[in-house]
Parts: structure tokens; C-alpha cells; sequence
């Protein structure tokens, strides 16, 4: 039998020897201390490889075999309902019989409690056999993950001090039809007039006479709408002020509603209307429906108010999520144009020994890796913030000692995993579209046809760069971070940099001065838009109290006012960063085990030159442009104003 697990030796390296399992195992055992948890750290990594295995095997001999025919078929609408195609419910069919829609759940919920990691691992697997089959399979176990996260966090899951066991859970009903696969999930959050500007949302939430939440509004694009489970962000806050806070994200709160009940006469009642499904360029095999709610009942999630933050915890494990997704679709495209390139013979050889198409295929494996390393990266660090801080909410850690050890920590992982995650979704989504249309290009005419299917991986790809938050949404991200963390604290800033540039210069290891070097470019760019931004800050105090400077100065930072400059620049230095995380992340592999050097290398050999060109842009270009938009702008001001 294939297998797309057994066929992979860079994922093996993680799982084998790559990744610190001792820490995750803990975390993921530790509210389980009866005999059904792993005491050994080393068994427990034997039973994540067996699933690994299992669904390298699914993915390639049942996924993948039926993935044009999924492609072909789509999803359908039959009387308000949405219909599978039916290789598309066989493959379900096959999920559903491996259970493993419970893989991260807790034992006592009748999953197999399994580290959010090894989940993310198994989405690149199924998404190289079929990406809009990962797309909808994420909306089931991740579904009633968060399910359970969000019990957790309010306070509504309760467990037994002495088993570590969960004993209540306020949605066990509703997680248990999700393991069981007799439903899904969704996530609602866009709105024909509110994409990425969440404080549009108009989808408003109120309480009828009884206390009852209602729900009353549309939501578009939802992947999965078709779930009887949705969470949906709406609005319970009047502002007749658009200056009210509350108009805005603080207005927003988080709702779970159930978009219908199937009665025992085989009837269906919806409290969710499907309205329509979108013709998609690709990912045929996920249903993404246009939804109205009218009055639907729904149950509150935390606090008033708290829609936003609650919002965050889903959208980070879906970015993450995404990054792997594109990983698999990567993967596959790779795969593809290798096999063909080592088969299809010009001017005397395999077009694959041709210099060009060589260059080509080696880029792609290289890219691969280094985005499989920053993925398994920022999926350890987000999966130890989480269970860290459910560690402390569950009231286990009773020594105050270890207790502030643990904050420290939790802190820690979910800083590093703030930082890598919009680089991983930036980075793992563009390059899908980078190597699904160089994969069309290695097949040369035939892979304009639809019979290899590399047409198929391109339409797929486009839109990883758009949803769960667009590149330049990340890119935006990456800069606020990166400039606002400096301008926090610059001497700490500025002694890094000098440290950076002492290693670049230094080091008796040739490839920690080349990655010092890099980090050195990144910062140096970094230091330009802080330098720039603050002189463009200066010149907007003028005219104001000089007794204000200070306070104006130093900490009224608008980063959709005074960022103009950085913000042209963002997607440049997210490219930069994504670049000095990468090769930090294979340098610190490279120490541990020597044979991850040329790995090292190959990766250093591509980012050296691009770092140095995305410097030069950031330092020397831009100004022609924003001096256009200033001047449009203060023309558009004037014609209003007359």
C-alpha cells in the first residue's frame, strides 16, 4: 500500500527525532493520570506515528485516487439542503470508520487525546491527497476542540481534582455528534459588507422576553455552512455613536447556534437558512454557502462583549491549520512536476536534469522543508500556550512558585506562536500558488490540459492566500508587531541588533554568520521604517502643544495613521521575517543534527540574495508613491469640503 506519511522523510525527521515530544506529551497527558493515559513520552509517540501512518495510507490510497472525481462533482444543493457527491461521502465514510474526527479530543470524551500537533501533521497528509477534503474535515474534531477550549475558558467544564479527568462539559452533547460524525461544524464570521474590518459586523444578537439569544443577520462565504453547529459572531452592543467603543469590536460577542434538529419522522426543522452555494474556481469538495438568520436561537459563549477575543482563538488555530493545508497542496504539486520531469525525456535527457527545471525542483523541496519547519514550530508553540493556560484555569497548580513558572511560559509559547503564525500563513499560502503554477509550467502544454492535474492544485491554491485573513492582512500583522514591540522597548532593540551584527561578523561557525546576517538585514530594515515613521511623526507634531509632545510621542502610536510608509513596506519585511525565522529555526536543527546542515545551506543559498534585494526596496523606494497619495488625498479633502 502507498503511503504519503512512509513516502516523506522530512516529516518523519519530526516526528522520529525533530520535535521534543517529552513537554507536549505532558501537557496533553497530565489531566489524564489514570491507566488509559501514557506515562512514557516514547509510547505515547509510537500510537501518534501508528495514526500518522493510518492516514498516510487513507490519503493515499483512498483520498487521492477519488480526488479528480471530487474536483469533477462538486457539492450540490437539493431542497435547501447540501449534497456530497459520492466518492466525496465515501471518503468521509472512511474518516468516520478511523474516528478520527476524535483524534485530539479527551479520552473520557471518547477521543484519543491526541497533541494539536499531530493533528496539524495529519492535515498536510490529507490536503496533499485533496485539499478541500482537509478543508471540510477540519470542521468537525477542530470544531468541538474549540467546543471544549471555550468551556474551559468560561468557566463551564468541570473536573475531577484527583483523575485529571473532565466529569461535566457544557457542550458534551453537541461534541459527542461531531466525534461520532453525525455533524460538524462551522465558523461565522464575514458579511457582505464586513471582510477583514470586523468592527462592520452587523449580524446583531438579542434577547427575547425569555432570555433567549436570537440571532438575526446574513454571514457569507462560510466554509462548511452546511454544519448544524455554528459559531457566529454578532453584535449585542447598541452605539448610536460611531465614537462609541461599543460600535466597534468591543460591541461584538461570541454565539454558538444549532442550524437545525432532525425530528423522529425523518423531517428536518432549520433555524439557519441556506441561502446559496458559491461556483468556486476550486475546492470543490468544500461546501462554502451564503447564510440568514431570522430569529435563531443561540446560546451565549463567555461574556458580552468578549466575541472578538473569543474570535482569535479560532482564527489562529485556522491560520495555522491553513499553513499546513498549503503545505500538503505543496507537497503534492512537488510530487507532481518531480514524477513528471523525471519521465518525460528532451534534447536526449529527463527534462528534470535540465538546469533550469532542476533549479526549479530543488527551490520547491527547499521551500517545502523550510515551511514544514516554521508549521511544526509555530504549531508547538501555540499547543503549549494553550495547554499551559488550561493547566491554570483548571486550578491544578497549586504552588505559587510553579504557578509563576507556568505564566512565564504560557506567555512565552504565546508570544513565539503571535510571531510565526501570520509568517506561516503568508508564507505556506503564496508559495502553493508559487509552485501549483511552476508544476503546470514543468508539464509544459499538457499541464495546461485537465488530464494531470496540476490545473486542479492552481485553482486550489488561489485561495490560501485570501481566506482565514488575506497576505497582506498578515503582512499588516507582521509590521505592527515587529515595529510597535521595538518601539517599546528600543534599547533592548538596538542591543540585539548590535548582538546580530557581532555573530554576522564573528562567529566561527561560516553558517551562523550567514544567518546573522540575514537576521542583521531583516533588523536594519526594520530600524529604516522605525526611522522613517518617527520623522513623519515629528513633522505631524507640529502645530500642537509643545507640552503634548511626550505623550504624543511615546505612546499615542495609530498604526493606521502613522505607519504609512511601514505599511507600504509590510509585505516586503513579512517576507524578510519569514526568512530569519526559517533559517533560525534550521540552524537551531542543524546543532542538534549534523544532517540538517545542507538543508541549511540549500535554504541560505535562496534567502541570502532575496534579503538583501527586499532591503534595498524597503530603504530606497516608496516615497514617489505616498507622495502621490497625500496629494489624491488632500485633493479628494478639498472637493469635499467645497
Amino acid at each position: 500500500m502507498a503511503s504519503f506519511y512512509t513516502d516523506n522523510e522530512d516529516l518523519a525527521y519530526y516526528v522520529d527525532k525533530g520535535i521534543d515530544w517529552a513537554p507536549i506529551v505532558a501537557l496533553t497527558e497530565f489531566f489524564h493520570r489514570s491507566p488509559d493515559g501514557f506515562d512514557d513520552a516514547a509510547d505515547a509517540v509510537e500510537m501518534y506515528r501508528d495514526i500518522l501512518a493510518l492516514v498516510g495510507e487513507l490519503s493515499a490510497d483512498e483520498i487521492a485516487p477519488r480526488a479528480a472525481e471530487i474536483d469533477r462533482q462538486g457539492v450540490t444543493m437539493k431542497d435547501g439542503e447540501v449534497v456530497f457527491s459520492k466518492p466525496l461521502q465515501e471518503v468521509f465514510d472512511k474518516i468516520a470508520a478511523l474516528e478520527l474526527h476524535g483524534m485530539t479530543l479527551p479520552r473520557e470524551l471518547g477521543g484519543q487525546n491526541c497533541p494539536l500537533t499531530v493533528f496539524y501533521l495529519m492535515s498536510e497528509l490529507i490536503a496533499r491527497a485533496d485539499i478541500s477534503v482537509m478543508t471540510h474535515n477540519s470542521f468537525h474534531g477542530a470544531i468541538a476542540m474549540a467546543m471544549l477550549v471555550y468551556s474551559l475558558n468560561e468557566g463551564t467544564t468541570t473536573l475531577d481534582p484527583e483523575k485529571g479527568v473532565i466529569t461535566e462539559t457544557r457542550f458534551a452533547e453537541q461534541i459527542e455528534a461531531i466525534r461520532t460524525s453525525g455533524a460538524w461544524g462551522a465558523m461565522d464570521i464575514t458579511e457582505p459588507n464586513a471582510g477583514s474590518d470586523m468592527a462592520r459586523l452587523q449580524c446583531v444578537a438579542k434577547q427575547d422576553d425569555e432570555g433567549t439569544w436570537r440571532l438575526t443577520g446574513s454571514k457569507i462565504f462560510i466554509t462548511s455552512g452546511h454544519g448544524r453547529y455554528h459559531f457566529v459572531i454578532a453584535r449585542t452592543e447598541d452605539a448610536k455613536d460611531p465614537d462609541d467603543p461599543m460600535s466597534g469590536l468591543a460591541g461584538l460577542s461570541m454565539f454558538l447556534a444549532e442550524a437545525y434538529r432532525d425530528n423522529e419522522d425523518g423531517t428536518r426543522e432549520r433555524f439557519i437558512t441556506i441561502d446559496r452555494l458559491e461556483e468556486k474556481l476550486g475546492h470543490h469538495g468544500s461546501a462554502t454557502a451564503s447564510l440568514t438568520f431570522d430569529g435563531t436561537p443561540a446560546l451565549l459563549v463567555g461574556e458580552r462583549g468578549e466575541g472578538f477575543e473569543y474570535m482569535l482563538t479560532l482564527m489562529n488555530n485556522a491560520r495555522i491549520g491553513v499553513g499546513f493545508e498549503a503545505l500538503g497542496l505543496c507537497e503534492s504539486a512537488y510530487r507532481m512536476a518531480k514524477a513528471y520531469a523525471e519521465e518525460r525525456v528532451s534534447m536526449g535527457k529527463p527534462i528534470g536534469r535540465h538546469e533550469m527545471i532542476a533549479d526549479y525542483l530543488e527551490e520547491m523541496r527547499t521551500d517545502i522543508q523550510a515551511i514544514r519547519a516554521l508549521g511544526v514550530t509555530c504549531a508547538i508553540n501555540e499547543e503549549k500556550s494553550q495547554k499551559t493556560k488550561m493547566l491554570l484555569d483548571a486550578g491544578f497548580v497549586t504552588d505559587e512558585a510553579e504557578r509563576r513558572e507556568h505564566e512565564a511560559n504560557a506567555k512565552r509559547f504565546a508570544r513565539h506562536a503571535r510571531r510565526l503564525t501570520p509568517l506561516l500563513k503568508y508564507l505556506a499560502s503564496e508559495k502553493s500558488v508559487e509552485m501549483a503554477r511552476r508544476c503546470i509550467q514543468i508539464h509544459g502544454g499538457v499541464g495546461y490540459t485537465k488530464e494531470y492535474g496540476g490545473e486542479k492544485l492552481l485553482r486550489d491554491a488561489m485561495v490560501l492566500p485570501i481566506y482565514e485573513g488575506t497576505s497582506q492582512i498578515q503582512s499588516l500583522m507582521v509590521m505592527k508587531d515587529a515595529l510597535l514591540g521595538a518601539l517599546k522597548n528600543p534599547r533592548r532593540f538596538a542591543r540585539r541588533f548590535a548582538q546580530t551584527k557581532w555573530r554576522a561578523a564573528s562567529s566561527r561557525d561560516a553558517l551562523e554568520r550567514r544567518v546573522a546576517k540575514i537576521s542583521s538585514l531583516a533588523m536594519s530594515s526594520q530600524q529604516h521604517l522605525l526611522t522613517k515613521t518617527a520623522a513623519d511623526k515629528f513633522v505631524a507634531l507640529r502645530g500642537q502643544p509643545i507640552q503634548e509632545w511626550p505623550d504624543r510621542f511615546l505612546k499615542r502610536w495609530d498604526p493606521k495613521q502613522d505607519f504609512s510608509y511601514a505599511m507600504l513596506h509590510a509585505e516586503r519585511l513579512t517576507q524578510q521575517l519569514a526568512d530569519e525565522a526559517v533559517v533560525k529555526i534550521l540552524f537551531e536543527q542543524a546543532k542538534k543534527h549534523p544532517e540538517r546542515r545542507e538543508l541549511l545551506e540549500r535554504y541560505l543559498d535562496r534567502a541570502e540574495p532575496r534579503a538583501r534585494f527586499l532591503h534595498d526596496q524597503i530603504t530606497t523606494t516608496g516615497a514617489r508613491l505616498l507622495e502621490k497619495l497625500e496629494r489624491d488625498e488632500a485633493a479628494d479633502a478639498t472637493q469635499r469640503a467645497g
